[in-house]
């Protein structure tokens, strides 16, 4: 699937002298991330969409407004907890990829691929048209809204101080005791902590990622859990459960009753966050891609790096046209359950792979080592999440689990098979030149190096 054209079919490869005036090639992306930044795009990638879209998906399957922050909160520790096993993966494998990296190292190329294959056509481009339907349903809702702002409208400040809590009247009723609902609550709870692992994803541009991605991560993660859970505390003390699931913009309802005629600010405000969750899911993201087609994994062409800006363009522009088809599914609940299903599945995996490389690698340096407690806990939450759904939403695993399986052919064919058909190889590098061409780009080469 994957094959590289002769170097004399390349562009020539952008050169300096060294010291010693020898010509030194080095194309590669550089390390220009620091803390700050580890911390930007951890919160920039998580605070987006999720908390304008899951309010309404974790009400509905928990019941009840008291269940649903309790939901949210343990979304939140959940995560941590996840960021911080992350983190030792992270500083022990600094390589970017995330978790095809840590899945390849632990298990070897199969999973690795299976995990990509999942990322390709589900996990990232549905991730990605979730949150640009979110940005669509806010920047248009001030033109294609039909309902008026209410002249009863309270602030937000009055309801605090008068104690009206209109969503917390009866906390706990209607509280589902179905598990399989409740795990649903937590998928769609834990879609919106989406990208806690992004830094991970880019631990090659990190610089010194020993220390600043556990710091990011360590910083970041709390404020977040704080911000959600106040944020669902504020929806439900102004707005009913019933208005909540009755609302295809929470956050616009919720400005209807607080900030009236300025409502449209919040639209705004929220389409603009959409959008920056957006742009660093798709920066993140598809290094992914970058790094599965640097291992062979994918086409050539997508392991290219840009001469200007030493960017890898064709993975990005490719990740965004992927996410563009999946705009198709207009029913955000139904995308959240696909990709929730799958992503639980291979983080489940990823930290499975962190205990057993323990066991299979003890001896390898780990700058983050972690309690045990921490990992065990963690992947025994994540396979309660992978296994109840399969009983409340069995099409849409059945779905997600034939598209993981379809890799597998894939695999030995394309990838494994040795003696690959010539149209693979010819069609594969002839698209590569193109892309030479068109974006001024070329193999990542460090030294003598050229992958």
């Amino acid at each position: 699937m994957s094959t590289h054209c002769n170097e004399e079919e390349f562009l020539p490869m952008a050169s300096g002298r060294d010291g010693n005036g020898n010509t030194e090639k080095k194309i590669a992306m550089e390390r220009r991330l620091g803390l700050v930044d580890g911390i930007a795009m951890i919160v920039g990638s998580i605070v987006g969409s999720g908390i304008f879209i899951s309010p309404k998906g974790v009400l509905q399957s928990a019941g009840s407004a008291g269940l649903s922050i309790i939901v949210w909160a343990l979304c939140g520790f959940i995560s941590f907890v996840g960021a911080i096993c992350y983190a030792e993966l992270g500083t022990m494998i600094n390589s970017s990829g995330g978790d095809y990296a840590y899945l390849g190292e632990a298990y070897g190329p199969l999973p690795a691929f299976l995990y990509l294959w999942a990322a390709l056509l589900i996990i990232i481009p549905v991730s990605n048209a979730i949150i640009a339907l979110a940005f669509a349903n806010y920047i248009l809702q001030p033109i294609w809204g039909a309902c008026s702002p209410s002249d009863s409208a309270v602030r937000l400040v009055a309801a605090f101080a008068v104690g009206e809590s209109r969503g917390f009247q009866k906390p706990f009723e209607n509280t589902t005791t179905d598990s399989s609902l409740i795990a649903l609550s937590f998928y769609s709870g834990l879609f919106s902590f989406a990208g806690w692992n992004c830094l991970n994803f880019v631990a090659e541009e990190v610089r010194e990622p020993h220390k600043n991605l556990p710091r990011a991560i360590f910083i970041s993660m709390p404020i977040i859990t704080i911000v959600y859970v106040m944020t669902n505390v504020a929806y439900l003390i102004v707005l009913t459960p019933e208005e909540i699931l009755n609302s295809s913009a929470v956050a616009v309802t919720f400005g209807d009753h607080v900030y009236s005629s300025f409502t449209w600010v919040i639209q705004v405000l929220v389409a603009i966050s959409a959008l920056g969750t957006l742009h660093s899911s798709i920066f993140s993201s598809s290094r992914i891609f970058f790094v599965g087609a640097r291992n062979g994994h994918l086409p050539g062409a997508i392991a290219l790096i840009s001469i200007g800006n030493l960017t890898p363009i064709p993975s990005i522009l490719f990740m965004g046209g992927l996410s563009m088809i999946m705009l198709v599914v207009t029913d955000v609940y139904v995308l959240i359950n696909y990709t929730s299903f799958v992503e639980a599945t291979f983080v489940a995996a990823a930290v499975g792979g962190l205990l057993w490389l323990r066991r299979k690698r003890p001896d390898v340096p780990r700058p983050i080592k972690v309690n045990l407690v921490y990992p065990i806990a963690f992947f025994v939450v994540s396979i309660f999440l992978v296994c109840f759904p399969v009983f409340s939403s069995p099409m849409e695993v059945v779905t997600a689990i034939g598209i993981i399986v379809t890799a597998i052919p894939v695999f030995y064919f394309c990838i494994a098979r040795k003696s690959k058909p010539k149209w693979i190889s010819s069609a594969s590098s002839k698209c590569t030149v193109l892309c030479q061409k068109v974006f001024l780009a070329v193999p990542e080469s460090i030294g003598e190096k050229t992958f």
